[in-house]
């Protein structure tokens, strides 16, 4: 193992993950204790391990291109799409990590808490690493349970409880769908190996079949509409850390997952990239439709990346159908700034959460009249909010402008009539998201403070200090938007490649 660098990159989230666990269990602070939590100190020193291994896996891709390792039935391909994945879940976690100190103050079983956040590391990066289906649905399996533990943290709250079994059931309704497509798929072809498959796979109706039951089955967790129910109640209960590896994360590694199963299916790659755009185009208006009615801030980001999914299913399928590089880059730059936004947006709404309800002692959901004038009192979290959904709006220079603009243009680049209709409903889309994000950003900043903000309580550096940087990231990538072209580049090349592009 010492020889594979990526191979530590899945071992030490793994291997920490009971390690943290029995320490907080022993050690950890005592019922209703404002006392911090062990469990995070080992959980922070594991993620920022965990950085050698992939900066390590990064030098090694990119100077001597993709890796491929096999031990017996298991086989690992790691590439550009591979570290892209990898590197969001892990800067999302280390920072949610460092959030969920103060936040999680004085809450039951927080070293679960801190486990299952570090074990999603590890499986997430498994999962984007593997090349044969049915690892890809053992590390798929694994990472629907951990988030489902997540989702009901507050196992106490009825809310909580109705939400993580609702998003239970629909999990292993699309994993079951999953298996059964691998079972068609081998039937078909006799293999499981991704390169395998796509060596032998034919446009046969069975194999048509199968590519369905991938796009419905991990459709679920990247929330394609009408696919998607779970996803508002999962992230307006889950803590708030979790909201941001849910929107930030989670649904883009299940559409990760998709394409590295429908790549095997090539011959299609037209058919698949079709179907994409057409989800991408429902996401975006029935997002952007069901945001304006919400008045909770959490459910309505949450109904937001229903529509900001819906610009990475359009880049990434006019780019697998009309063979458009460009396309496929700015699908995958826009999971990259997205996962980004997404987080910084759940972090900031859950900094004022904490600071207005959950440290008083009740869950009460946050609302818009809530956070009226918390710019007086929170700057930052104001600030960061404002930032995140200006940016998801599409403002520059901001860096989900360009992820969209790249998309915008790669439409115009194909000519295609259709694809160019497609492309400017997308634009539209981009602005009617102002009538739910303008108004956030005017609550924030009103004159006058609402009482709740006026009581609030204060926040700690812990709390702050993410927004802060996912912040400035924001905007740095917004100015130089070339910033992760090396990342993003040889993952679009390599997603290409494996589509017959």
């Amino acid at each position: 193992m010492s020889n594979n660098p990526f191979l530590w990159l899945i071992a030490i989230p793994l291997i920490s993950t009971p390690v943290i666990y029995l320490i907080g269990r022993v050690f950890g602070p005592g019922e209703e204790s404002s006392k911090p939590c062990p469990s995070q100190y080992i959980t922070l020193a594991a993620l920022l391990a965990t950085w050698i291994p992939y900066i390590l896996s990064v030098s090694e891709v990119l100077a001597n291109g993709s890796i491929e390792y096999s031990s017996q039935s298991i086989a690992f391909r790691i590439d550009g799409l591979s570290l892209l994945l990898a590197g969001l879940v892990l800067a999302l976690a280390t920072l949610v990590a460092l959030f969920s100190g103060a936040y999680l103050a004085g809450e039951k079983e927080q070293e679960k808490y801190y486990a299952l956040l570090v074990a999603l590391v590890g499986i997430i990066a498994g999962l984007g690493m593997t090349n044969d289906l049915f690892n890809l649905w053992v590390w798929f399996e694994a990472m629907s349970i951990s988030t489902y533990f997540l989702v009901a943290f507050y196992r106490k709250q009825p809310r909580s409880l109705e939400a993580g079994i609702k998003y239970l059931v629909q999990s292993a309704i699309g994993s079951a769908m999953i298996l059964l497509a691998i079972g068609l798929v081998l039937a078909s072809t006799g293999s499981l190996n991704l390169d395998l498959i796509r060596q032998v796979s034919t446009k046969s109706p069975m194999l048509l079949i199968a590519g369905a039951l991938f796009i419905l089955g991990f459709g679920v967790k990247s929330a394609l509409v009408p696919m998607h129910t779970w996803l508002p109640d999962a992230h307006s209960v889950a803590p708030s850390g979790i909201s941001a590896m849910l929107s930030g994360v989670i649904i883009e590694a299940g559409l990760i997952a998709m394409l590295r199963a429908l790549s095997a299916l090539s011959l299609m790659a037209s058919e698949w990239g079709i179907i994409l755009m057409a989800f991408g185009a429902a996401n975006m208006l029935f997002g952007n439709l069901m945001a304006l009615s919400q008045t909770q801030v959490k459910r309505l980001l949450a109904f937001s990346s229903l529509s900001q999914m819906g610009y990475v299913f359009i880049g990434l399928g006019l780019g697998i159908y009309a063979n458009v590089i460009n396309g496929v880059r700015g699908g995958l730059f826009h999971i990259l700034t997205h996962g980004m936004m997404k987080g910084l947006a759940f972090l900031a709404a859950g900094s004022l959460l904490y600071a207005l309800h959950i440290a008083a002692g009740d869950h009460m959901p946050l609302t818009k009249s809530d956070i009226c004038g918390a710019a007086r009192r929170y700057p930052l979290p104001a600030l960061a909010l404002s930032v995140a959904v200006l940016g998801l709006g599409c403002i520059p220079p901001l860096a989900g402008f360009w992820s969209k603009w790249q998309i915008f243009l790669a439409g115009f680049e194909t000519q295609q009539v259709w694809i160019i209709a497609l492309i400017v409903f997308a634009g539209l889309n981009s602005l009617l998201s102002f009538g739910y994000y303008a108004p956030l950003v005017i609550a924030v900043y009103r004159r006058e403070p609402s009482e709740l903000v006026q009581n609030g309580h204060p926040l700690s550096f812990g709390i702050q200090a993410p927004l802060l940087l996912l912040s400035v990231a924001i905007i740095v990538i917004g100015l130089w938007p070339n910033l992760f072209t090396w990342l993003t580049k040889p993952a679009a090349a390599g997603l290409m490649t494996a589509f017959g592009g």
